[in-house]
């Protein structure tokens, strides 16, 4: 897609200066009056009105305005532009895996813990324009909500469809060892440099054949890093968290636990894992300049010529 620019565009300055030019003779003439010669009979002057030829004078004496406000358009160098990006470099393939068990819906968070984490999920992939990222639920199984994916756009939309379990008509549970297994799973043919998968929870794994720490041990061999994320306040009695197992989980994958006690720490975060998984790639941008001025000085040249012709043919002042 071409986009226009100018070269030199502070000479557009100069075409406020053509417009007052053109104009300086009517205000002149508004501003003087009309020109009285005293008659005794005014029938001796009285014409029938103005002919076709003396209507049309002022737009051809206007031309050569055109043609000279054209000349500075020219000479602003207008140009088409055209901008290509090329991305050399790798990515950071990342799966999200979010826990939508009933317990999610706890109101620590704004407006619950599953749409705080929604939002900084949202957020995070947002900001990694040139990475490959892809969306696991689950609550007692888990689900692919999204392969891996560079249409952000496509997997926003599909985020924002994400809700607890009750509301989606899914049993609930947490099967933490299912949700790691499922994501890690996607992970495994990708060629990327670096693996990644994103758990949040607020629970403990009670659903689902799959422990948490094997499922973590199959991750690690595949050389995909596990950062888990722990929500919910202290003390919670409605879902208690297994810290114990998420940090272990982290360990084995050479990753990082975190605990988030509300949507700020959330936020920090996954600052701190896009921090700690960055993106190798390099873009540049090629940029073509296609000059105008020729569609500018041919209209100007023919204007100019046809007021010259004009004035000294049919438009001709006599002395």
């Amino acid at each position: 897609m071409s986009n226009l620019a100018f070269g030199a565009p502070l000479l557009l300055l100069l075409l406020p200066v053509v417009v007052l030019a053109a104009l300086t003779p009517y205000l002149w003439r508004i501003r003087m009056g009309p020109v009285g010669i005293r008659y005794a009979d005014i029938g001796l002057v009285s014409v029938p009105g103005k002919s076709l030829r003396l209507r049309a004078m002022p737009f051809v004496s206007a031309l050569k305005f055109f043609a000279l406000a054209l000349i500075i358009v020219a000479a602003a160098r207008p140009q088409a532009v055209n901008a290509r990006e090329v991305i050399r470099g790798e990515g950071v393939d990342i799966m999200v895996a979010i826990d939508i068990s009933g317990s999610m819906g706890q109101t620590d968070f704004e407006p619950h813990r599953l749409g705080a984490a929604r939002a900084i999920v949202t957020d995070f992939i947002t900001d990694r324009g040139h990475d490959r990222i892809g969306l696991v639920v689950f609550s007692r199984e888990a689900f692919i909500q999204s392969p891996l994916t560079l249409d952000h756009d496509a997997l926003l939309r599909l985020l924002n469809d994400v809700h607890l379990a009750d509301e989606m008509r899914i049993e609930d549970g947490t099967a933490l060892g299912s949700g790691l297994a499922t994501a890690a799973n996607m992970l495994k043919d990708s060629t990327a440099k670096s693996r990644v998968v994103t758990l949040i929870t607020d629970g403990v794994n009670n659903a689902g054949n799959l422990d948490p720490v094997t499922a973590a041990t199959a991750a690690g061999a595949l050389g995909i890093r596990v950062y888990t994320i722990g929500v919910g306040g202290d003390g919670s009695v409605e879902s208690p968290l297994d810290e114990e197992t998420l940090r272990e989980v982290a360990d084995i994958t050479e990753a990082k636990f975190y605990r988030a006690a509300d949507i700020e720490d959330l936020r920090n975060i996954y600052s701190d894992i896009g921090a700690l998984e960055k993106s190798e790639v390099e873009t540049l941008q090629f940029v073509r300049h296609r000059e105008l001025a020729a569609w500018f000085i041919a209209p100007a040249l023919a204007l100019l010529i046809l007021e010259l012709l004009l004035s000294n043919t049919v438009f001709r002042r006599l002395p």
